[in-house]
């Protein structure tokens, strides 16, 4: 009898654990909610005649699907569905053609947007009023769902549509925007528009960056509670598969990291939980990955048969960056292997229509390191940036807008550049990138990644701190601080003030300003 009492108890834990695991985050809503739940876009809707661009991922926080809702809604009628990439329920494999076809059940067309036909056409359009998308997308450029994104808006500006972007998270994050950026003559199905590899935003915000060149009849709905620091997983939803190979957020989180090696040998296994190749010495390799400082992953030696490789090991996914990752790996296979760089010509070869340009492959080719790749591609990528701060919708913390969410440093009256945004931890402490920081400062900085120690000194003092450890050393006395230097975002952040009155700086917080002031005296 106890046996059995205990088992009931353990199911019903399991099944409460359950919900909660699935249920969205305290004010957390996605675009598809605010719709239905905001009179000001409801209305939009309202008397109109819908088609719908979806396929599975497009559903609520309860899991029900934005086809059913609009069924479920009286106000408006539903007349047509269109596809992207792997059909409307997400099982077609990646490349494959795509059939239009009548719904079975509903009666209404449901057009494929991956066949004949990338762009709704006129006859496509026929009858409908509003467009609506909801899609999820996985925040890579080659992701082909966006470039639907793009071409739906194309048609609907040439066919006189309004359309209505359902905004969803970016699952990796709105604050990881790395690697090239895409040349005008590598545009292509797998990279729509001027953007890196990782470009930040989420698919409303990409609605808006593309709308510069388009001129659409665009609204977006926003969501609620919303972050650009937020992964998938602070969200609390359940993912769902956005296609074969992406059944889970390992495999978004693995895609960029894995997947660039179009053409070169070396490719992705295990739904881009693994990269490797022929010739690769899969310790060797492993090592090289791993002494390359990149935050958030281990790379586990994992030879194949006659191939070698590595596997991911993602320890924390606010500090992976897929995309840096990624390209690492494939400078480093190069180095490995010397495999042959495929090269365009008259066409354009896959390779570089991933990577957006063929200058990444001559740097393969020099036999450049990873870090002498990413000083290459990074002038382009701030230029990026720059543009991509217009067209941003959320702030850095849920909730928060973008552009004056963001906190300023001030060194001496003159503003702090930093390449990543300053934030409030847990413990209220202002958490800054150290090497911008340190620049302002005048000081230098010795760090050890294998020890994963800091050394700052400055005017004949020295500050030693260590990641995730509360003791700084000043001068050789020990200083207990209530909150740690981290690795976010691929970038070491330590708490300003500490770091500031450490150096005898006086260091002011000015809240209405949303500002520090540092004064080095």
């Amino acid at each position: 009898m106890k046996r059995t009492v205990m088992m009931i108890l353990v199911l019903v834990s399991l099944l409460l654990v359950t919900n909660v695991a699935f249920a969205a985050a305290p004010g957390f809503k996605l675009g598809n909610e605010v719709l239905m739940e905001n009179r000001d876009y409801h209305k939009l809707i309202e008397g109109k005649r819908v088609g719908l661009i979806t396929n599975q991922s497009g559903i609520n926080s309860k899991g029900e699907s934005t086809i059913d809702v609009l069924l479920g809604d009286s106000t408006t009628k539903l007349v047509a569905l269109y596809g992207p990439e792997h059909g409307l329920d997400g099982t077609t494999p990646a490349g494959k053609y795509v059939s239009s076809y009548m719904h079975p059940d509903l009666g209404i067309p449901v057009f494929s947007l991956y066949g004949p036909n990338r762009m709704p056409t006129k006859e496509m359009l026929a009858g409908v009023d509003v467009l609506i998308f909801d899609v999820q997308d996985i925040g890579a450029r080659t992701y082909t769902y966006k470039s639907t994104l793009n071409y739906c808006m194309v048609a609907a500006q040439k066919y006189n549509k309004p359309i209505i972007v359902l905004d969803r998270p970016n699952p990796v994050g709105g604050a990881i925007v790395e690697g090239p950026v895409l040349e005008d003559r590598f545009k292509s199905f797998v990279g729509i528009d001027n953007m890196p590899m990782a470009h930040g935003m989420t698919a409303g915000e990409l609605a808006k960056f593309f709308n510069r060149k388009i001129g659409a009849d665009l609204t977006v709905v926003p969501m609620e509670g919303y972050g650009r620091e937020m992964i998938y997983q602070d969200t609390g939803l359940e993912w769902k598969a956005t296609s074969p190979n992406i059944p889970n957020l390992k495999s978004v989180f693995g895609y960029m990291a894995t997947g660039l090696g179009e053409g070169t040998g070396i490719r992705q296994r295990d739904q881009f939980q693994w990269i490797g190749g022929r010739g690769i010495d899969s310790w060797r390799y492993a090592e090289l990955l791993n002494r390359a400082g990149l935050s958030g992953v281990n790379f586990i030696a994992d030879p194949r048969g006659e191939e070698g490789g590595v596997k991911l090991q993602i320890t924390d996914y606010h500090q992976f960056n897929p995309a840096k990752s990624g390209i690492y790996a494939l400078a480093y296979a190069r180095q490995l292997t010397g495999f042959n760089v495929p090269k365009s010509g008259n066409s354009v070869v896959m390779f570089d229509k991933v990577m957006g340009t063929d200058k990444f492959g001559r740097y393969l080719e020099e036999w450049l390191s990873p870090q002498e790749i990413e000083a290459r591609y990074t002038p382009a990528l701030e230029e990026f940036k720059k543009l991509r701060d217009q067209y941003l919708i959320y702030g850095y913390n849920p909730g928060e807008p973008a552009g004056g969410a963001q906190i300023k440093v001030l060194v001496d009256g003159e503003q702090v550049k930093f390449d990543a945004a300053p934030y409030i931890d847990a413990s209220d402490r202002t958490m800054v990138p150290l090497r911008a920081i340190l620049e302002a400062l005048g000081a230098r900085v010795d760090y050890d990644s294998d020890a994963r120690d800091i050394t700052v000194t400055r005017q004949g003092k020295t500050v030693h701190f260590a990641l995730n450890s509360s003791v700084a050393e000043v001068n050789g006395d020990s200083r207990i601080m209530d909150t740690t230097p981290v690795i976010k975002n691929s970038r070491t952040m330590v708490p300003l003030r500490y770091l500031g009155e450490f150096f005898d700086c006086s260091v002011v917080w000015k809240p209405s300003l949303r500002a520090v002031e540092i004064t080095t005296g």
